[in-house]
């Protein structure tokens, strides 16, 4: 792993604020003030990584657009897992990934309990009274003509968000109210509520453009934060240059395996030559090239799926396309799922830029595979969407004296490393980067070494520095955990065993069935 610093001198204090006092945002970010709100909470069962645990679980009531006198108000779930140790620091406030994903659904680990209350708040449009759900997005991500990003397949995605708002509209909901800095403000709310001065802040990929804003606004209510997979201001949109650059990578490290390398020479020339040129079909199953490419970006977020996804590419190449295939199909109940669409659209569409010509710099001629995901996104959905863009106080990096934690994987296709290197970390006086080698995304950091991870943690919010001597060299492994044209085959292979099953299950009853009709004749024999 590298390990990056800023220098700068740590705060000399840091302000403590009355816990249940009103708190007024500053004028860039929201025109209401914020106030104390009453929070109830109740003892309720919450998983953690080692099992079960007695939390409190209650509901905050918010506004829904806080710049609206009359705004109406929606309900938010608030759970708080109790520290272990009886004098706790800070408490953790998570801050989950998407947008579009839940934000009280995190198992946290027994040690980081052991020394922190855990705080999660539900986050506005996915959690709580008012979900931003888009059936009519969930449908049009099955494509048009074979293709899902076609020009008519985006069109109609386009049209498929513009809809969804309408209807959204139609019944009462505010989707101004749905910002980034929305819910920076119901997190400041649920601090006061629940009586704590300072806190901390853990927060993963789009969270962590949560926690800039927070710290932007609050910085005298954070003690530290800790960010894994950082996102910093801007990059909700993949560049394809950024991801050629990627996957150049990924083929220097196949080049260094001995398995790998016996199976092609340059495997990001594999990765375009089967990208620039997809199969129509396997055996009688069509290929959507444009679900292939998205869900091969999406798979490439982390390690693990990544060496399936150049399996299938590699075994591509050489006429094998099943792998290729079953991507296609898992498209159609993967994406459709991915999250709560409108919230997606509401928090991502923040970046989008209705003079840039998406289609042009999104899918250039000689990309080795684009950006498919972001051309899905900003050239489809977001085109037609009511986008509420930040301030552009808070559209940018604000310098900040918070004690700070960024975590990045050196091979993260989804919050590549270089950005909170070269954009976030010089802002940032008291910043610590630690970047992992031959990791991925947030699940590789949870999942691969998750002692480690804990370790770097805790040592960070105990001393302001974090610690990465437990964390062992593990070189990527491109043997995948599961072959996907075997799996393709597999399954194949069961549903025709099934359909010849049901075939011979079905010959019998007839036979059975014509059997027993040969003791009736025909017609009414009492007759003759």
């Amino acid at each position: 792993m590298e390990v990056a610093f800023r220098p700068g001198i740590r705060a000399a204090a840091l302000i403590l604020v009355s816990v249940m006092g009103a708190v007024t945002l500053a004028p860039e970010s929201l025109a209401m003030p914020i106030t104390a709100a009453e929070l109830r909470l109740t003892p309720c069962k919450q998983k953690t990584r080692e099992g079960e645990r007695t939390a409190d679980c209650g509901t905050l009531v918010v506004p829904e657009n806080r710049e609206m006198l009359q705004a109406r108000m929606i309900s938010l779930p608030v759970i708080r897992i109790r520290a272990t140790s009886r004098n706790p620091g800070e408490p953790l406030f998570w801050l989950e990934g998407g947008p579009g994903g839940t934000n009280v659904g995190f198992q946290p680990p027994a040690s980081l309990l052991a020394r922190h209350d855990f705080v999660m708040v539900g986050y506005r449009g996915v959690d709580g009274s008012n979900v931003l759900d888009c059936p009519e997005v969930s449908s049009a991500l099955h494509g048009v003509n074979g293709d899902l990003l076609s020009d008519a397949s985006r069109r109609h995605l386009a049209e498929a968000a513009s809809a969804c708002a309408r209807r959204l509209q139609g019944q009462g909901v505010d989707l101004a109210g749905y910002t980034m800095a929305e819910v920076v403000a119901d997190l400041e709310i649920a601090r006061t509520a629940l009586g704590y001065g300072r806190i901390n802040l853990l927060s993963e990929s789009y969270g962590t453009r949560i926690a800039q804003i927070y710290a932007a606004l609050h910085p005298d209510r954070l003690f530290r934060s800790a960010m894994i997979g950082v996102n910093p201001p801007g990059h909700f949109v993949w560049e394809p240059g950024v991801i050629d650059a990627q996957l150049r990578d990924y083929a220097r490290l196949c080049a260094a395996d001995q398995i790998c390398r016996g199976r092609t020479s340059d495997l990001a020339a594999t990765i375009s030559n089967v990208s620039h040129n997809m199969p129509k079909r396997w055996l009688l199953f069509p290929i959507d090239p444009g679900k292939v490419k998205v869900v091969t970006f999406v798979l490439l977020f982390n390690r693990g799926s990544a060496a399936m996804v150049f399996d299938a590419y590699l075994a591509a190449e050489k006429g094998d396309a099943s792998g290729l295939a079953l991507l296609s199909i898992a498209s159609d109940f993967a994406l459709p799922t991915l999250g709560v669409w409108g919230d997606f659209l509401a928090k991502g569409s923040t970046d989008f830029d209705p003079a840039r010509d998406y289609e042009k710099s999104l899918a250039p001629a000689g990309s080795i595979l684009g950006s498919p995901l972001s051309l899905l996104f900003f050239d489809g959905l977001a085109r037609n969407w009511p986008a509420q863009p930040l301030s552009a106080a808070l559209s940018r990096i604000k310098p900040s004296t918070v004690e700070t934690l960024l975590v990045s994987g050196s091979v993260d296709f989804s919050t590549p490393p270089q950005f909170a290197t070269n954009e976030l970390l010089p802002n940032l006086a008291n910043g610590q980067q630690v970047i992992l080698r031959q990791m991925g995304h947030t699940t590789d950091m949870w999942e691969l070494q998750p002692e480690a991870t804990e370790h770097l943690l805790n040592s960070f919010y105990d001393t302001g520095v974090g610690d990465t001597s437990h964390y062992v060299a593990a070189p990527l492994d491109f043997r995948p955990r599961f072959a996907l044209p075997l799996v393709a085959k597999l399954v194949l292979a069961t549903g025709l065993l099934l359909l010849g099953a049901l075939g011979v299950g079905v010959a019998l009853a007839v036979r059975r069935i014509r059997g027993r009709s040969s003791h009736f004749p025909h017609g009414d024999a009492t007759r003759r």
